[in-house]
């Protein structure tokens, strides 16, 4: 068994959904009517995330395959290549995915995602290195308070951000608190991932969403996404944050079915 819980609705091609860092898929449940209408829906938690098991070593390849093998042992498993949506960390697995399992991935859908989560030289569309440095550290002294200022940074510059933060702060420990061991892995997964140079390689068709407030992965780094991705459109949402979907709900669903 690969201790991956995934919650399946609607009827239709599949559409897996994969969530950000230190969330789980149960933030979704908002586009569950409209998109169950068109699609079967497949709401995966990460290793280490809601009620799925911690995995190590936390790495790209080790979370693809995981998720991928639990995806394939679904009943319908076999109704045709996958749609993937991808938030933040939920994003990179699905570039990852996209590359590795061309076969099985035939569309992405890239929200508030980045090849690259941490800025660089060469970088500049990314938070400091000393701002996830930092997360990591007050992590291990003040867990809960930690994430709480996480959850606060996802929806600073939102229009809607009290309404979009009441929704955060609820749904955070509504599976149950992340694995403290996988949430400073995955950490270190951020700090160190960099996709740039394997973005060229994957040309399923993809449309990447970003929220034009998005302090975290900011749009200039969907741009740059959806210029380098070789069949790829982009999708601004003014006044949206880092959850677009929640904030936004109705332009996020147009943008997907503009793309896709």
């Amino acid at each position: 068994m690969s201790g991956v819980h995934i919650d399946s609705v609607g009827a239709g091609p599949p559409l897996v959904l994969l969530h950000g860092w230190a969330m789980h898929s149960g933030l979704f449940a908002p586009l569950l009517p409209r998109l169950a209408e068109k699609f079967r829906i497949h709401r995966v938690d990460l290793p280490g995330h809601g009620y799925s098991a911690a995995i190590a070593p936390y790495a790209l390849a080790t979370i693809t395959a995981v998720i991928a093998d639990a995806v394939s042992r679904l009943p319908d498993a076999a109704a045709g290549p996958l749609t993937v949506l991808g938030w933040s960390l939920g994003g990179a697995v699905a570039m990852h995915w996209a590359r590795v399992e061309p076969e099985h991935v035939g569309r992405l859908i890239l929200t508030a995602a980045t090849p690259c989560f941490v800025a660089r030289p060469d970088w500049p569309h990314a938070m400091t290195a000393a701002t996830l440095q930092q997360f990591g550290d007050e992590l291990a002294v003040s867990y809960r308070l930690t994430l709480q200022r996480f959850v606060a940074l996802q929806v600073q510059g939102s229009e809607h951000a009290r309404a979009v933060l009441a929704q955060l702060r609820t749904e955070l420990f509504a599976r149950g608190e992340p694995s403290r061991v996988a949430l400073r892995a995955a950490l270190e997964l951020l700090a160190t991932t960099d996709l740039r140079a394997d973005v060229g390689a994957i040309r399923q068709r993809a449309v990447v969403i970003s929220g034009e407030r998005d302090t975290l992965t900011p749009p200039e780094a969907g741009e740059w996404l959806a210029r380098t991705l070789p069949c790829a459109s982009f999708r601004l949402i003014p006044g949206a944050a880092h959850a677009p979907f929640l904030s936004h709900p109705e332009a996020f669903l147009c943008a997907i079915a503009d793309g896709v």
